[in-house]
């Protein structure tokens, strides 16, 4: 009995995109699979015929041979192309394949087909506290991470110096192994070389076989200009060393900055809260504040100033990371209730009270006029 035309299998037109033909073939195979078909005696004919299809035209070179010569492309006796793929001996692992590209993107990737003994490094992190002056300055800082580093002796192979690592006879190098179960093929990973597609006669006595040891280094950080509060630094190639020659991690430094004695941080802005005496917001002056980068600065402080009052200094807070930029430092006085006075301020300060008026307190008198006010109003 001559063979259906694949396209017509697939339900798709010969100029059918790739994205047509596998949404085609997986539609379909869904239907007419076996264990959803209630018994159906046809179904897993179908089902062949479907995957024979989609094995022909998945394939840009398979599909352009069949194109041009039809089914004779793959007939062996033909001597045609596709000789080998049809669904004998074959079987099993053509559905394995079959299995894969149908549900391999519902996992985020596909499956690899071979994995190799030298497997990656772990990531390391390492946590470090800076002051806030540090940040402002930035700094270089070397620091000790114990890690696991390639071993000398082996050079990261694992084996005994004049041995190396031979390819698992289990496997063939694959790193997985396949058994059958009636209609269904099952693989897992290989318990001879656990994955990795490789064993070792004769490890090295210096790591067990590893190709990794465990040893003290000393590295060199450079913490940039403006650094914030969790900023982190990535160093490419300094984590743990991989299994058997593989390639390192990296490190990663988590950095924490340490509360300032005198300076809050928000952004590249500073705050300083400065108390101030009750004669200096009352008559004005001038005060000597610090800044980040260890010197000092002069504000002046106008008559009648408030507590909580703002003072702007442009560019006198902390850089910007890889920028130009500089943020403000902002002085928020504090005025200081006099306390401990002796008998002589005492009579001065009751002296002053004597002589004041509604406009020496503007705000508290007004305040105490909307209270009576109010009071006022609700005996009425």
């Amino acid at each position: 009995m001559a063979k259906r035309c694949y396209y017509d299998v697939l339900g798709v037109t010969r100029g059918a995109r790739d994205s047509e033909v596998k949404a085609a073939f997986r539609r379909l195979a869904k239907e007419c699979h076996p264990d959803c078909c209630n018994g159906d005696p046809g179904a897993e004919k179908r089902f062949r015929e479907v995957n024979e299809a989609y094995e022909a035209l998945k394939d840009p070179q398979r599909r352009a041979a069949y194109d041009r010569f039809g089914h004779a492309a793959f007939d062996p006796a033909l001597g045609g192309a596709g000789g080998g793929h049809g669904f004998g001996t074959d079987f099993s692992a053509s559905m394995s394949a079959m299995f894969d590209d149908l549900f391999g993107e519902f996992m985020g990737q596909r499956r690899p087909r071979q994995r190799s003994g030298r497997e990656r490094g772990s990531d390391l992190r390492y946590n470090m506290e800076i002051t806030l002056a540090e940040a402002y300055q930035g700094k270089t800082a070397q620091i000790r991470v114990p890690t696991s580093v390639t071993c000398e002796a082996c050079a990261g192979a694992g084996a005994k110096a004049g041995t190396a690592p031979t390819t698992c006879r289990s496997c063939g190098g694959i790193g997985k192994v396949r058994a059958s179960q009636g209609f269904f093929t099952i693989e897992r990973t290989c318990p001879s070389c656990q994955g990795r597609g490789e064993t070792i006669e004769a490890p090295c006595p210096s790591c067990n076989g590893a190709g990794r040891v465990t040893r003290e280094r000393t590295l060199s950080v450079t913490i940039p200009i403006g650094v914030e509060d969790g900023t982190r630094i990535r160093l490419a190639g300094e984590g743990e060393a991989g299994l058997r020659g593989g390639p390192p991690g990296d490190l990663y430094i988590f950095l924490s900055i340490k509360p300032h004695e005198f300076f809050q941080r928000d952004g590249a802005d500073l705050f300083c809260r400065v108390p101030i005496a009750m004669t200096t917001a009352a008559l004005g002056g001038q005060i000597e504040v610090p800044t980040i980068d260890g010197g000092r600065t002069r504000v002046k402080i106008p008559d009648g100033t408030e507590g909580g009052k703002q003072f702007r200094l442009k560019a006198k807070g902390m850089p910007v990371l890889r920028s130009k930029q500089q943020g403000d430092l902002y002085i928020q006085v504090e005025v200081e209730t006099p306390k401990n006075l002796s008998r002589k301020q005492r009579d001065l300060l009751k002296a002053f009270e004597d002589a004041s008026n509604p406009s020496t307190s503007p705000a508290s008198t007004g305040f105490f006029a909307r209270v009576k006010e109010f009071f006022e109003g609700i005996r009425e």
